[in-house]
């Protein structure tokens, strides 16, 4: 079975990553190596941050790594938060404080309502250093200015899913991972990753 790093500290993530994909799947993250320095995430779009990470991972540890780079892009904000998403209150992670700066940016902005944002995830597979796929997946919605929910991360609890009421934190994994930006991406991947564990 081929091992398939991923690149990232986020639990969260390797939560949702792992009950996406596959039986049979090998999975291991940086948790399972000595540590090694933050990357610095310089890239101008997902892809590229995606891209940088994967690089470097693979690089330092050989073999397959695969790195995401999602977030949120609100319409009437220009498409910010974007690629500072995690971030964007200024302390990366701080979920209550991104969420809170988000509402606060939008109440000023009644005309521009209803506030239409899309959730935008890029998947980077690399190899020793070198880029060998990328995917990407979008999760079209809404943005509400009163947190709803108890599931989920980051802006789940103010994102709507277009076709539906309820926020992303107020479906549990299952539901979620069926429509997510995240599992949109995955689901190419998934593909991708099964040829490449018949090849070797």
């Amino acid at each position: 079975m081929t091992d398939l790093v991923l690149a990232t500290k986020n639990s969260h993530k390797v939560h949702e990553i792992a009950a996406i994909l596959p039986p049979g799947c090998r999975l291991r993250t940086l948790a399972d190596f000595p540590p090694m320095e933050d990357i610095p995430e310089t890239g101008r779009s997902f892809a590229e941050n995606a891209a940088i990470k994967a690089k470097a991972v693979s690089a330092k540890l050989g073999g397959w790594a695969l790195a995401d780079d999602s977030g949120l892009c609100v319409e009437a904000l220009s498409g910010m938060p974007g690629v500072l998403s995690a971030r964007y209150a200024g302390v990366h992670g701080d979920d209550v404080s991104n969420n809170s700066k988000l509402m606060h940016e939008l109440r000023v902005l009644p005309a521009l309502a209803p506030y239409r944002a899309r959730f935008v995830c890029s998947i980077c597979l690399a190899r020793e250093g070198e880029v060998r796929e990328t995917f990407e997946g979008c999760l079209e919605g809404e943005i509400i200015l009163s947190p709803r929910g108890v599931y989920g991360f980051g802006y789940d609890p103010l994102f709507v899913p277009k076709g539906y009421t309820r926020t992303l934190a107020e479906m549990r994994a299952e539901e979620k991972n069926s429509l997510s930006h995240r599992a949109r991406a995955l689901r190419q991947f998934a593909v991708v990753w099964q040829k490449i564990c018949r090849e070797e």
